[in-house]
């Protein structure tokens, strides 16, 4: 008589040489699959259609598909900063612009702190380096239930001094649509930053009756965005909410975040290989702007064993 198959909860996890455990979560038709290395959401999907362009179990991730951006996330210019009179030194891991971009995690393996058929918990810690000399743990939580998927983060300074920190996450959300010119697009932002020649900002300005205003929702069309929003406009309860749409309603999802997450970066993947190149947009919330470890704006500081709790989702529709 052959064994009943155990509950997800209780199985264990798939591993791949690329990256590391794979845990896989459920609810109804909903599906999702996050990776020990990074911590990341390499698929989510309901039934048999994704709601994120992720990637297969053998590969790894291009793009920032699915990652966790921290302690910074986007660029950090020249990798260099100084914060209360300590200096740091990243690697520069985009060369051309000679930029730190996405922090340090996406590539670290993270522990696993618990598991339920619907939800997942890792963690990692960071102990002082050159590059962030500061000793940080992170928590994470990916939980799907009715409302889609929920992701939960808990920062807590583990050291002994202040530290700064940032937070970001990267999912590439797609409707089936052939290229993002075919996604309907809503970003209820007033303001966008501007950016020099390396993608590092310079100041901000109105996006009304310009090619990057979506506040009423449309078509993306030929318009190229690697662009971040400013100036939220949020619902009552604090939530602000972006909308992904098939031009025939065949499809579709929100992504909202709390009132942590002061930013979102979208982009629309013009400068990825050309298998990839414009077929999901990326929407990324962000805590911060990018270069926010030198210039200080909107950044996190947290006081020797203090926490500090933000949570962003999507609900598919």
């Amino acid at each position: 008589m052959t064994a009943p198959t155990p509950p997800p909860d209780q199985r264990p996890a798939e591993t791949t040489a690329a990256t590391g455990d794979q845990w896989v979560i459920g609810h109804g038709y909903q599906r999702a699959v996050v990776t020990e290395v990074g911590a990341t959401l390499r698929s989510f999907t309901v039934g048999d259609r994704p709601v994120v362009e992720g990637f297969g179990p053998d590969a790894w991730s291009h793009g920032g598909r699915g990652q966790v951006l921290a302690p910074w996330p986007n660029r950090l210019g020249d990798g260099s900063y100084v914060f209360d009179g300590v200096s740091a030194q990243a690697p520069l891991n985009e060369i051309e612009r000679r930029t730190a971009i996405h922090g340090l995690v996406r590539w670290m393996p993270w522990r696993l702190t618990g598991r339920a058929q619907n939800r997942v918990g890792l963690s990692c810690e960071l102990r002082p380096s050159p590059a962030y000399p500061f000793s940080l743990r992170l928590e994470i939580e990916y939980r799907l239930g009715r409302g889609g998927l929920t992701v939960s983060t808990d920062a807590q300074n583990i050291g002994d001094g202040d530290l700064p920190f940032g937070l970001g996450f990267h999912p590439y959300l797609t409707v089936g649509t052939t290229t993002v010119d075919q996604t309907r697009l809503r970003i209820p932002a007033n303001r966008r930053l501007t950016t020099d020649e390396r993608g590092l900002p310079t100041g901000s300005v109105g996006v009304a009756a310009t090619e990057f205003d979506f506040t009423s929702g449309r078509l993306i069309g030929t318009t190229r965005l690697d662009t971040a929003y400013c100036d939220l406009t949020r619902d009552a309860d604090g939530r602000v909410r972006i909308d992904v749409d098939h031009p025939d309603g065949l499809a579709g999802m929100t992504l909202w975040a709390d009132s942590r997450f002061g930013y979102v970066m979208v982009y629309t993947g013009d400068t990825l290989e050309d298998a990839a190149r414009r077929t999901a947009v990326a929407v990324e919330p962000m805590t911060c702007p990018p270069d926010a470890l030198r210039t200080g704006t909107d950044l996190t500081v947290l006081a020797p064993g203090a926490r500090w709790t933000a949570s962003w989702g999507i609900t598919p529709r």
